[in-house]
């Protein structure tokens, strides 16, 4: 009864978009996607960014890319345009 419950909870945030995954594929519950005046803003809710399904950080040199930032297409698309830079698909990705 409560497995079946739990299901249809899970399966009800997933259809609702209220639920995204890490760049490393674990599952997270996420505010209302929002627009946010900087990435400082931005960084205080998401540590190392926000970014597209399938987005790979853009780096140069020895750097190692982020690959630990948030997958929520819905907060990137408000976010892209001022946020996201180097256009690589991830708003304001740190370390």
């Amino acid at each position: 009864m409560i497995r079946t419950a739990v299901r249809v909870a899970v399966a009800a945030l997933l259809t609702t978009g209220v639920v995204a995954t890490t760049a490393t594929g674990a599952y997270a519950a996420l505010p209302t996607p929002k627009k946010y005046a900087n990435c400082a803003a931005l960084n205080k809710v998401y540590k190392h960014g926000v970014g597209r399904k399938g987005a790979k950080d853009k780096v140069s040199g020895s750097t190692k890319p982020v690959t630990n930032f948030t997958v929520y297409t819905a907060t990137y698309n408000l976010n892209k345009a001022r946020l996201d830079r180097d256009k690589d698909g991830i708003a304001c990705e740190k370390h």
